[in-house]
């Protein structure tokens, strides 16, 4: 095996070795710095990280293989972001998350690293941070929670929140049964139990091949994550001494194999903010256009919520993603590595679909083409997305009156009022909500539907927004509108009663409003007051170096990488 990189702090008889090697003494023995990899267990553990909560016991599990496979095993507890607890939303510190992760690991005498996420952010952020120190890296997928029931119904946390809570402002489900379902949701530890963000960012993690094949998925209380995770532990060391890092690996056919996956599991919108931004970290020429580009055609596979009907539980235990991947073999690029040294397309050969309701063939589809679409026009010059899984097709193609909000403030104020100029044609629109205006780019862009029209019987509506929803909503929702209207975008322009055009199959989002008008319009001073800079900290650094939606919304001085080398000592 090569010199370890943290022999530049162990090895020698100097006094920096010394003090280096002493204070890690502390039930480490002398053979501990023998030349052995230490590995770094990136740890997303935390209580206020809900979802989460579990990965201690996982880190166990990793450490026990990684000392069996000959290495030295390090808990680094790093920036945990729960989705449903810290405000105004946790997009606002993925990029704190991955930038904090990224030092840590270059600061420390590692030589390679495991990654424990989970909840929505966690993963994105942990693998940002790896491609950019470029250190070998696994990642361990923290698992979705097993699936509660309410009323003899099974309960997708996320979307039967969103449908459950429009049952009551509709006037048909009691409060207090609301309130009741509230202890069924979450039935155990574990992340959403949906095709929701984390759900699709496991998987995204191994359609680019660094997870163990087959790994995604996986129940947090199944005792085969524990497996797995000891596995993990074991491969960490392999992965230092065949030298197999994230810039080796991953690859522009990494991420056409993740965009095919994502259409083909009905994934989240969310995963295109995060794949642009890690193939930004790897310097990798990925765009939006090569989402509908590539994920055109592929067919909607796996019934589950909220496409479908099923939850994460049903998909692994009819084949989870190989079993998947398997139907679009040919589609796969064949090249693309994955952290066991072979191409992901030569670990489908053994995957089965053992229930045919929650994964189709391919010649029995859920739908057609299920790609993320994207749209361009007047209303979104650098592009906006739209999952047609999720979405009507009634309204796929519409035409309708614009009901504006300037922020989430006033849709909130104004989305229950009864005298609230609104019809099932016409469109809602949020603006405020992009990475600056927020800031953050928060989860609201499927925008409670007015009541009214809820107890009529209406349970869609196109909507648009600058913002972004979260993996577990569905509706007509057109999102990651660019440039946001804080950065001057033209949806800061358009006015309630101006007709917005939508068009999927075209792939158009436009207002009706002749060119010379729009460019004369002045943003509302309502809308404007809501940009106020921060004026410090974390949030005075995002706003000035944020970059937009269609680019990963990545602060642009951490584009690319700097590797792993430090080139100044501490003493």
């Amino acid at each position: 095996m090569p010199e370890q990189r943290s022999a530049q702090w162990y090895a020698g008889t100097d006094r920096n070795a010394y003090i280096h090697r002493a204070w890690m003494r502390r039930g480490l023995p002398a053979h501990a710095f023998d030349g052995r990899p230490h590995i770094a267990i990136a740890n997303t553990a935390s209580d206020l990280a809900p979802c989460n909560t579990h990965l201690n016991e996982v880190a166990e599990s990793v450490k026990q293989g990684v000392w069996e496979a000959g290495g030295v095993p390090m808990n680094l507890p790093v920036v945990s972001l729960g989705e449903t607890l810290v405000k105004p939303t946790a997009m606002l510190w993925r990029n704190m998350a991955a930038m904090a992760t990224e030092e840590m690991l270059r600061a420390n005498p590692v030589d390679g690293v495991v990654l424990l996420g989970g909840c929505d952010k966690t993963i994105p952020s942990l693998l940002m941070a790896a491609a950019s120190v470029d250190l070998p890296a696994v990642v361990v997928p923290g698992g979705p929670m097993l699936t509660g029931t309410f009323r003899g119904q099974p309960l997708g946390c996320g979307t039967d929140v969103w449908k459950l809570s429009e049952q009551v402002r509709a006037g048909e489900l009691p409060e207090r049964a609301f309130i009741a379902s509230e202890s069924s949701m979450i039935r155990s530890r574990g992340h959403c139990n949906t095709m929701g963000t984390a759900s699709t960012m496991a998987c995204m993690a191994e359609a680019l091949g660094t997870t163990i094949p087959g790994f995604a998925g996986t129940p947090a209380p199944d005792s085969r994550l524990l497996e797995g995770a000891h596995a993990t532990g074991r491969l960490a060391v392999e992965l230092v001494a065949e030298g197999r890092r994230p810039s080796a690996m991953l690859s522009a056919g990494s991420f056409r194999n993740a965009i095919i996956a994502l259409a083909a599991i009905g994934g989240s919108t969310n995963a295109v903010v995060h794949l642009l931004a890690i193939a930004g970290r790897l310097d990798i020429d990925l765009s939006l256009d090569d989402f509908d580009r590539i994920g055109a055609g592929v067919p909607l596979l796996v019934d589950l919520q909220p496409a479908g009907r099923h939850l994460m539980e049903d998909f692994h235990r009819a084949g989870g993603l190989l079993a998947v991947l398997r139907e679009v073999r040919d589609l796969l690029d064949p090249d693309a590595l994955t952290v066991t040294g072979r191409p992901l397309v030569e670990h489908l050969a053994d995957a089965e679909i053992w229930d045919t309701d929650v994964i189709r063939r391919r010649d029995a589809p859920l739908q057609e083409d299920a790609g993320i679409a994207v749209l361009y026009g007047n209303l979104a010059p650098q592009g906006a997305v739209i999952k047609p899984a999720a979405a009507s097709p009634s309204l796929l193609r519409h035409r309708g009156r614009a009901v504006v909000f300037d922020s989430i403030e006033d849709m909130h104020h104004r989305i229950d009022d009864p005298d609230l100029d609104v019809d099932p044609d016409s469109v809602l629109v949020l603006r405020g909500c992009g990475p600056r205006g927020y800031p953050g780019m928060p989860e609201v862009a499927n925008l409670p539907l007015p009541p009214r029209l809820l107890r009529r019987g209406v349970r869609d509506m196109v909507r648009i927004c600058d913002g972004r929803m979260s993996g577990t909503a569905y509706g007509t929702v057109v999102l990651h509108v660019a440039p946001e209207a804080a950065a001057g975008g033209p949806l800061g322009l358009i006015e309630t009663g101006d007709y917005v055009i939508l068009d999927v199959a075209a792939r158009r989002l436009d207002v009706d409003v002749p060119a010379a008008e729009l460019s004369s319009r002045q943003p509302s001073a309502a809308m404007v007051a809501g940009f106020a800079t921060p004026r410090r900290g974390w949030e005075r650094l995002y706003v000035d170096h944020v970059l937009q939606a269609s680019q990963g919304a990545d602060l642009d001085f951490l584009l690319g990488a700097s590797g792993s080398a430090v080139t100044r000592d501490s003493h």
